[in-house]
């Protein structure tokens, strides 16, 4: 069972986009993909018109982290 994600789910959301665009360079992903890639997801279910840069950028940076663990 998956969970439902939810703008607050900034971790589980950043696997999921991890997940679902596996070979995507971050270097060119823009706030605009993480939005539109987000509430495409099949579990998300959460309103679009709920997010915000600040939520994006952290979704963006939590991705950035996984791909790039220190």
């Amino acid at each position: 069972m998956t969970k439902t994600l939810y703008w607050d789910a900034i971790y589980e959301i950043a696997l999921a986009l991890k997940a679902s665009y596996p070979q995507q360079d971050l270097e060119d992903v823009s706030l605009g993909d993480v939005f539109r890639w987000t509430v495409a997801l099949p579990d998300f279910a959460d309103e679009p018109q709920l997010a915000n840069d600040e939520i994006l950028a952290a979704i963006y940076q939590e991705w950035y982290e996984e791909n790039n663990p220190v």
